[in-house]
């Protein structure tokens, strides 16, 4: 039963966190910002042509319709997975970076890597899930951020020292629950990668959203493991190699 509704929760928030929505506690360089409202195309490709398809010409802010036919798809993936690109993109955090009295419980979205610190040239997001014998998904989500400066460097530089600072998190909700954030060994891809391991727990319930960031140049390829039970993140790694893999032979 624990499973099911980690699942339901997982599938649920997926579209949001491909929109950089993150929880309603958002970073301070945001505040005057609304949250974008998701739409997904579907971009599965096929087995033959390894493509995305139906990816629209034009999004919202910070869609790029070139960088959106580079995630990775279906035919990259084991079987049962299904890829969605989203086409409206919330804004990061932009130059400002938190100081020392912004509390901890308003950077949740930068802690976690939803968001970043730095202002991307261009994104790109997808939603990845993989059907399950039990029909609950197991949910993830890639986002690919180009920088027109060395931004990409300075946002993995930035994610580390915030969560140094900020490792346990109370909840901002009354519920008593909290959040942990730490920086932990992951594999080595690209020029630089880090993983990002994220949990929040509410009374007996741990749900897990685990990420890993791999920079390649001027551009980021980041992907989020949704709400999976502890240890639930089996595909993580594999789906960043892919994802890396598939933005690497998309482009120049």
């Amino acid at each position: 039963m624990l499973r099911m509704v980690l699942r339901r929760l997982g599938a649920a928030g997926a579209v949001c966190v491909v929109a950089a929505c993150g929880p309603s506690t958002a970073d301070p360089a945001d505040r005057s910002t609304g949250e974008a409202v998701p739409f997904t195309a579907q971009a599965t490709g096929t087995p033959a042509a390894g493509k995305p398809s139906a990816i629209p010409a034009t999004g919202g802010p910070g869609y790029s319709a070139t960088l959106s036919a580079r995630p990775v798809t279906t035919d990259a993936l084991p079987p049962g997975f299904s890829v969605d690109v989203a086409t409206v993109m919330a804004p990061d955090a932009g130059r400002q970076r938190p100081g020392p009295e912004v509390p901890c419980a308003d950077m949740i979205p930068l802690l976690s890597a939803k968001r970043l610190t730095g202002t991307p040239s261009a994104m790109a997001a997808a939603t990845v899930s993989s059907a399950e014998s039990s029909g609950y998904p197991w949910v993830a989500s890639e986002v690919l951020r180009t920088y027109a400066d060395d931004g990409a460097r300075g946002a993995m530089a930035d994610l580390r020292t915030l969560i140094g600072r900020c490792p346990a998190v109370a909840s901002p909700g009354q519920d008593g629950g909290s959040y942990r954030f730490a920086v932990v060994p992951g594999p080595r891809l690209g020029d630089e990668s880090m993983r990002v391991d994220s949990s929040t727990t509410s009374g007996s319930i741990t749900l897990e959203w685990d990420s890993i960031l791999v920079r390649i140049g001027t551009t980021l390829v980041i992907v989020h493991e949704q709400g999976n039970e502890p240890g639930g993140d089996d595909h993580l790694t594999r789906l960043a190699e892919a994802a890396l893999r598939s933005f690497q032979t998309t482009g120049p």
